[in-house]
């Protein structure tokens, strides 16, 4: 099927728009900021499952465990300190309000209280909604490839 400029233009903004949910996704869970997290998701009913984390069918059961883990401080200070870098987006709308997606993850996050340092890789599989205007994930499922966990020497240094 022969699609025009105009139709092929915006499939690829539409495209770029869910990339760019999913990247804010990423910065608000490093940035401990639980709204904004909360906001990528479909209002009601999203379904999530992030393995040994949990199984949430709703986003609002996954954000009371992201304040719980990320907002924990010690002394005002954070002791849960995560990187998210999501990779290799493979995104493809499958109607005018629909669509799915792939990413890998390559996460990192340092542990004050445990002193230990966590790798981590696995991809994520999602579902995406055009809701009013703007794309939300509706599901998303994360399967981990490999992770690794390192103790924090007596010498490192953590400023944050």
């Amino acid at each position: 099927m022969t699609r025009t400029v105009e139709e092929r233009l915006a499939a690829l903004e539409q495209i770029e728009a869910i990339k760019a949910l999913k990247h804010r996704y990423f910065r608000a869970c490093d940035a401990k900021d639980p709204d904004t997290m909360r906001s990528c998701f479909i209002a009601d009913g999203a379904d999530i499952d992030y393995g040994p984390l949990g199984d949430f069918a709703d986003a609002n059961h996954l954000a009371a465990v992201f304040r719980r883990i990320a907002l924990h401080t010690v002394d005002g200070r954070p002791v849960i300190l995560d990187m998210h870098h999501g990779m290799h987006p493979d995104i493809t709308l499958t109607g005018p309000d629909r669509a799915t997606g792939r990413w890998t993850l390559k996460f990192r996050q340092l542990n004050l209280i445990e002193r230990t340092e966590r790798l981590l890789t696995g991809d994520y599989d999602d579902d995406y909604v055009l809701c009013d205007g703007a794309w939300k994930m509706a599901r998303s499922q994360f399967r981990q490839h490999w992770s690794l966990t390192r103790p924090l020497g007596p010498d490192a240094v953590v400023e944050c």
